[in-house]
């Protein structure tokens, strides 16, 4: 073991740095140890496992495999290491999330910042990452758990928690658009509009109703940054299309309104909390998966975009 991860370590730093130069100068040892190392797997694995380029070393297909396998021994023994702390009856270790744009704001960082108070002896690491690598991340056990969008089809996934998500229009506070609890896609034919692009999980369910409304959208501005979108509605550029999700904070803190769009043909999306089928948290991740998991509720629509509500976890 001793000697694995001790080339585990050398091949690492080295595929993340593309140089074995680099890498001797950031673990602070020889070059010419680290290369041995090297060469002595690839010499027992009969393959390269980096292209030696004049520019410096690329991970071969070989290289890309031994990487990912080390990235799971790492957490996996990050995991072991927090199960002997809990022998010990020390409530520490480090825990990993995968979480979408939407949630970088409101419910997750104020109940990182609860879990935190409680129990200071507990790291968190937060990957915001697009909703199809959530379910990667999980599944391949790069994190502990992760939130992500329509996670039903996918078998290596256990859901813990899940709420309802909506579409729906998004204008200044004061807008009269606003006014309108509910409203029917076609009624923003003749609006400026700012438009979610991909990779954001929203554009199937927006090129939905542009498929079977009919209507030309004056799309004067799309982005895939959820935040750009609120900013530029903020700024009355025009009508923002996004979830319910997505503008919480706004509209609890009474900037934002939120009309919900009721053509029957969209259905809402459903926001999951997700752990690995084949894996158990450890019992760091098991502490903050509670945590977040007791308060998801509020991430639900109509109770998410409640004017005036409270965002604590």
């Amino acid at each position: 073991m001793p000697a694995f991860s001790r080339f585990l370590r050398y091949f690492m730093t080295v595929g993340r740095l593309g140089s074995i130069r680099r890498a001797a100068d950031e673990l602070n040892i020889s070059a010419s140890a680290i290369d041995r190392q090297i060469l002595n797997v690839e010499a027992e694995l009969g393959m390269p496992l980096f292209e030696r380029l004049p520019t410096g070393l690329r991970l071969t297909a070989a290289g890309e495999i031994m990487m990912a396998s080390g990235m799971r021994w790492q957490k996996n023994l990050t995991d072991v290491r927090a199960q002997i702390e809990d022998l010990r009856g020390l409530k520490r270790g480090h825990v990993d999330i995968a979480i979408i744009d939407a949630l970088a704001k409101g419910y997750i960082p104020a109940a990182i910042h609860a879990i935190q108070s409680r129990y200071p002896g507990i790291t968190i690491g937060v990957r915001v990452i697009e909703n199809d690598k959530v379910r990667g991340a999980i599944a391949n056990g790069e994190v502990d758990f992760g939130i992500m969008f329509e996670p039903q089809s996918f078998r290596e996934l256990t859901v813990r928690a899940f709420v309802d998500v909506v579409l729906g229009f998004v204008t200044p506070a004061g807008h009269p658009f606003g006014q309108q609890r509910e409203a029917r896609f076609t009624s923003c034919a003749d609006s400026a509009l700012i438009v979610p692009a991909e990779p954001l999980a929203v554009c199937h369910q927006i090129a939905v109703l542009e498929g079977t409304s009919g209507i030309q959208l004056d799309k004067k501005v799309t982005s895939d940054n959820i935040q750009m979108v609120t900013s530029l509605v903020l700024q009355g550029v025009g009508i923002g299309i996004l979830t319910s999700l997505d503008i919480i904070t706004e509209v609890k803190r009474g900037l934002l309104s939120f009309t919900r769009i009721s053509d029957p043909i969209l259905r809402p999306m459903t926001l999951a909390l997700c752990t690995a089928a084949t894996r158990t948290p450890s019992y760091a991740a098991g502490i903050v998966l509670a945590e977040i998991e007791n308060g998801f509720a509020q991430l639900s629509y109509p109770a998410s975009i409640t004017p005036g509500g409270d965002l604590d976890a």
